[in-house]
């Protein structure tokens, strides 16, 4: 009989970490005994994970569920807190399902098999571990605990330039989470009582002017790892370098971390400094969408170029989280599912391409669809959802930034234009680039690495399956978005509410400079309206 008091939360995130333990002293010498029981290891977390959700979850509620805490560290105030919620429990899913098929899409890796797994089972731990933390001290530790296994993936699995490439990651990620630290301790010791608990530091009445200094910290910390302009230029480096299984993940799973720490730290927590700060990531968002495309097209690096669009469609998760309505709230966080699971077949793809060619210069191949036909059609499909095609989860998520945007009752009609506008620019830039890609890599005459590989080998059954996996939910929630947003609209609506006491009071001060494209108080009342994505 199965019981609901079982710690179902904490299983999720030790199993893997304690799958690994064994890994040194699996029996055999060559890497098949490794990889059967890597991947069984993580088709148990991912069965467990839906298990637990699919069994114990309700989508209605609101408020965290599956709440588990334990002392961990009493003598610092360090408990073992871990809960779900709609915000948590669809990116735990992602994570389950892009890190299971970058472990069966690591099947040939033969250089110290069993130190590569055992990461790679580690790193898993560690990012469902900071999705369903509810201590900011936990938060911290479980951000940190990831790095190490990324820096270390790409060092020594990488490319050529691989020691730089993970030397710049470390570097970036690892100053900037000193930043999580600064404002968590800060956040914890702030006034009476001292508490890491996430709902104790979300009730504290803090000061305006603390909001914004702890905001500034967090913010600068997830623009880094989301990345934010001009904080991203470790990104491209890191995915040209870096193995396809572990640009899956990083992709994938890494960047919707910081998505999630904004709005699960920036917007819940720091509503007041939220109201402040909103317009400039609005701004930040655009640049990030026009900045990203144009360089894109300077790339020909297969993996740089995919890189540059990571970077722009995470432009349209900050417009939606500064649009102040759930419809635009909703649609970040679909975008952040949907291109989890897109970047992750994409940069896949692309592994396919440079196992069969070794090289990921787009200039010296061509042709390949004569070679790889199912290769091209898999590909051609993933381009096609990147640029937000419709009936696939990259439009109904942008189209939804930009309905959410342009119904806020927050900025005047001038500064809602503008953004809308100039990030409607990447909406066209993303085809261009995207569809040049294709067309050099498949189209035209051969290329030089094409005609010395004249038995290029198309696709696999396996590597299909992996494709396959990632690219069937991407139509079905273009289809049927319901699939996605129902896990978490009723939390959505309750993140909005934490900032409407904030709106009405900076729409009763529309002099100060600062709220120059916040609108008038009369239109600030429909402004948490439910408009809910169906």
């Amino acid at each position: 009989m199965i019981s609901e008091q079982f710690p179902w939360l904490t299983t999720i995130v030790l199993f893997p970490f304690l799958a690994s333990l064994p890994i040194p002293f699996l029996p055999g010498n060559d890497n098949k005994v490794v990889r059967s029981y890597a991947l069984a290891a993580g088709l148990a977390e991912f069965a467990l994970i839906l298990f637990t959700f699919g069994r114990y979850y309700s989508l209605q509620d609101a408020g965290l569920q599956l709440v588990e805490t334990y002392q961990w560290v009493p003598q610092i105030g360090l408990n073992w807190t871990v809960a779900a919620d709609g915000l948590s429990m669809p990116l735990v899913i992602l994570s389950g399902l892009v890190t299971t098929l970058a472990i069966l899409a690591s099947w040939n890796i033969s250089t110290k098999p069993r130190l590569y797994y055992f990461l790679l089972l580690l790193m898993y731990s560690a990012q469902v571990g900071v999705f369903l933390c509810q201590d900011i001290l936990m938060f911290f530790l479980m951000w940190e605990v990831e790095l190490v296994p990324v820096y270390l993936l790409i060092s020594i699995w990488g490319g050529k330039k691989r020691r730089y490439a993970a030397t710049k990651f470390i570097l970036y990620t690892a100053i900037g989470s000193i930043f999580i630290l600064v404002s968590a301790l800060a956040m914890a010791f702030y006034g009476d009582t001292v508490s890491f608990n996430f709902t104790d530091l979300a009730l504290k009445e803090y000061s305006l002017p603390f909001q914004l200094f702890a905001y500034a910290g967090l913010i600068v910390a997830f623009g880094v790892k989301l990345p934010i302009f001009p904080f991203h230029t470790w990104l491209p480096d890191a995915h040209s370098e870096a193995p396809a299984a572990v640009s899956m993940i990083l992709a994938g799973v890494l960047l919707k971390m910081a998505g999630y720490g904004i709005l699960r730290m920036n917007i819940e927590m720091l509503p007041d400094a939220h109201v402040f700060v909103a317009p400039f990531l609005a701004i930040l968002g655009v640049v990030n969408i026009v900045y990203a495309s144009l360089n894109a097209f300077g790339q020909d690096n297969l993996k740089r170029r995919m890189a540059y669009s990571s970077i722009a469609h995470m432009g349209f998760v900050l417009i939606g989280f500064a649009a102040f309505t759930t419809v635009g709230i909703s649609g970040a966080v679909l975008q952040m599912i949907s291109h989890g699971l897109i970047a992750a077949v994409m940069f896949f793809l692309s592994g396919v391409t440079y196992e069969r060619t070794h090289t990921l210069d787009m200039t010296e191949l061509g042709g390949m669809a004569r070679k790889m036909p199912a290769a091209f059609a898999f590909f051609t499909a993933a381009a096609m959802a990147s640029l937000a095609l419709p009936g696939m989860s990259g439009f109904v998520s942008e189209i939804a930034v930009f309905l959410g945007m342009a119904t806020s009752d927050a900025y005047t009609l001038t500064f809602k234009v503008s953004i809308i506008v100039l990030a409607a620019i990447g909406v066209v830039l993303s085809p261009i680039y995207l569809l040049t890609m294709l067309r050099r890599i498949f189209y035209g005459d051969t290329g030089e690495v094409i005609e010395k590989t004249p038995l290029m080998l198309d696709i696999r059954p396996r590597e299909s399956f992996i494709a396959a996996c990632l690219l069937v939910p991407v139509i079905g929630i273009g289809l049927y978005p319901k699939l996605a947003t129902q896990t978490y609209d009723a939390k959505t609506v309750a993140v909005l509410d934490r900032v409407q006491d904030t709106m009405v009071l900076i729409a009763d001060q529309p002099d100060q400079p600062m709220f120059s494209a916040i609108a008038s108080p009369e239109r600030t009342a429909s402004l948490v309206a439910p408009t809910i994505i169906e």
